[in-house]
């Protein structure tokens, strides 16, 4: 009896490590990959952080809205949406279209890489995407956070902190099971 217990427990094993890596897809899901890869590409920024940063903001859904009143998969401010809007020309810009995964991820990855070109650091650029750049700035300014105006050495806000952490954790999670 106890060695059928065991065969089966071990059954299980099997068929659980076998199917580890849809398990974890299912949790970590990869939609809009297209969009992802082209708008990644067109902006140049990193596909995987762009994954990661979706994942965190939204959990990939589309009609994400926050209590900050952010909307879509990246999770993009009214203000903030303008001010891309405005920047990358776009015509007939309306709010209505953050609910649309194609612009929000186009915007999203537009803002990460504008972020990425001010600031020239992945952990500064996800500073200033979650708790936005003019914090960013203000704290490169405060030798409190920074020692050299360049780097942060903390960041005041524990939930930026915490996003950053988040997004780093998903972007290595996104990178083993996807590429």
């Amino acid at each position: 009896m106890k060695a059928i217990k065991n065969i089966t427990l071990l059954f299980l094993l099997v068929v659980l490590i076998m199917n580890a890596s849809s398990i974890a897809k299912y949790f970590f899901p990869f939609n809009h990959a297209e969009a992802i890869a082209k708008y990644s590409k067109m902006y140049n920024v990193d596909p995987i952080m762009v994954s990661a940063v979706i994942k965190t903001e939204s959990n990939f859904d589309v009609d994400a809205k926050s209590k900050k009143n952010a909307y879509g998969l990246m999770q993009i401010t009214p203000d903030t949406a303008r001010w891309i809007a405005d920047k990358m020309n776009m015509d007939n810009f309306s709010l209505d279209m953050l609910t649309d995964s194609d612009t929000n991820i186009k915007m999203g990855c537009w803002y990460l890489s504008n972020l990425n070109k001010e600031f020239n650091n992945n952990d500064l650029a996800l500073a200033a995407y979650n708790a936005g750049r003019g914090n960013v700035q203000k704290w490169l300014k405060d030798p409190q956070y920074s020692k050299d105006g360049v780097s942060l050495t903390n960041i005041p806000f524990p939930e930026t902190d915490r996003y950053i952490t988040k997004v780093k954790l998903y972007y290595k999670i996104y990178k083993f099971l996807y590429f």
